[in-house]
């Protein structure tokens, strides 16, 4: 016998098409996907739901294998690898829905059926990165009470059908701007995020989960079913790479998780949180106020606004030309600048230079260029911070415009308590 989940409700959680099927019969919504066993079944399915999709080998940790693919050739490739890492040689394609927000629920269910939500989190950076690699936000911030309401109380009826004694971990995802929503995947066990969820809250997760699997009931615990306590701090949890160490990496990310470590900055208030996570990460910026920024066609329009934010933070831009001529139509001031294979002077010269503090480069999701590889690489091997996503781009903003002048707190995390 397994204390907490059994073996039921791991294959239920953890087998793709047994989970698609639970929650089709509570009425939980999923995003269109299929479990295929061959690249040509993967191909066809791609070919119904359309360009792109997500590969997602089955029993794989931290979404190893899988990937975002534009079209066929990435697809056959992808699922190839996939199916081989997979222990039962199954992947899930699922339908890219890149630009949602991702959040999760930390529950807590008991052998009585009671459960609570300890914490909700969100994905500062949207469904595509991995929440392993992305900063994650706790309790949340931008969720409306009836989305928050509404995902909880899914959460609540996922646990109960799956039957988890113990904690386990529900993640969405959530249209930005309606009140749609997918079920991601829930993991019928206590997250990496435990004792970061522990912090913030106060609640000791480890100890309240080992007691229920071993029989007591929440309520005897001094907890009521279904009750969130309202944390009286933000947290955020700031993922740590070595791609330095990794030579030949590539650092941008997706959905399989490439982070080696994480910290925390904890606050009263989020942006304070928000630049101590920062620094814990080691971002010290600015020094030196020049930056690089390459985007795709795609991420250009959101990338002006974000231009105009670091130039009125008195930062140099220096850009491809493309981006350069898009951005100073927009009002932005921006140094156009030669891409790799031509004339000096180009990127590489810049960061070579050492005078560069940030690099962010977009590459489009699913597609990596050499260039933009070699741009990527060259930061982190110089020791230069290289931003891959415009989410965390405007976070690192947010922590720069309101911490300038501000002194940060000191926070105690053995006094927070519940």
């Amino acid at each position: 016998r397994l204390l907490g989940a059994g073996p039921e409700t791991i294959d239920k959680a953890e087998d793709r098409q047994l989970f698609k099927d639970a929650m089709e019969r509570i009425g939980q919504p999923c995003v269109p996907s299929k479990v295929v066993t061959t690249v040509e079944d993967a191909e066809a399915f791609a070919g119904e739901i359309g360009y792109p999709v997500i590969i997602r080998p089955a029993f794989t940790l931290g979404g190893t294998g899988g990937g975002i693919v534009n079209d066929p050739r990435e697809l056959r490739e992808i699922t190839a690898n996939g199916l081989a890492l997979s222990p039962i040689t199954q992947v899930l394609v699922e339908k890219s829905i890149a630009g949602w927000k991702e959040i999760e629920f930390e529950v807590m269910r008991d052998g009585a059926g009671n459960a609570i939500t300890i914490c909700s989190m969100e994905n500062l950076d949207p469904v595509g990165v991995h929440t392993g690699d992305s900063i994650v936000i706790a309790p949340t911030v931008t969720l409306s009470d009836k989305e928050y309401q509404m995902l909880r109380t899914a959460a609540l009826d996922i646990v109960n059908e799956l039957g988890v004694e113990g904690g386990c971990n529900c993640q969405f995802a959530l249209h930005p701007t309606s009140f749609e929503y997918a079920v991601i995947e829930v993991n019928p066990r206590s997250s990496r995020t435990v004792p970061y969820i522990s912090k913030v809250t106060g609640i000791p997760v480890v100890q309240l989960a080992s007691r229920v699997i071993l029989g007591e009931k929440i309520k005897d615990m001094g907890y009521e079913p279904g009750l969130a306590p309202k944390a009286d701090y933000i947290a955020i949890k700031m993922p740590v790479f070595s791609f330095e160490k990794l030579r030949g990496a590539e650092i941008s990310l997706g959905p399989e998780m490439k982070s080696t470590g994480e910290c925390l900055g904890i606050a009263k208030s989020f942006e304070e949180a928000l630049h101590k996570a920062f620094m814990g990460a080691g971002i010290q910026l600015p020094k030196h106020k020049k930056m690089i920024l390459t985007v795709s066609d795609n991420a250009k329009e959101e990338a002006v606004s974000v231009a105009k934010r670091f130039q009125n933070l008195g930062y140099v831009i220096y850009a491809t030309r493309g981006t350069a001529g898009f951005l100073g139509k927009q009002g932005v001031d921006v140094i156009g600048i030669n891409k790799i294979e031509q004339s000096a002077p180009t990127l590489m010269d810049l960061l070579l230079g050492h005078e560069i503090d940030l690099v962010i480069d977009i590459p489009k999701q699913g597609e990596h260029s050499h260039d933009g590889f070699l741009i990527r690489r060259t930061s982190i091997e110089t020791g230069v911070t290289c931003l891959t996503s415009l989410d965390t781009a405007n976070a690192l903003l947010t922590a720069l415009e309101d911490t300038c002048e501000r002194e940060v707190s000191l926070i105690n995390i053995a006094d927070i308590s519940y």
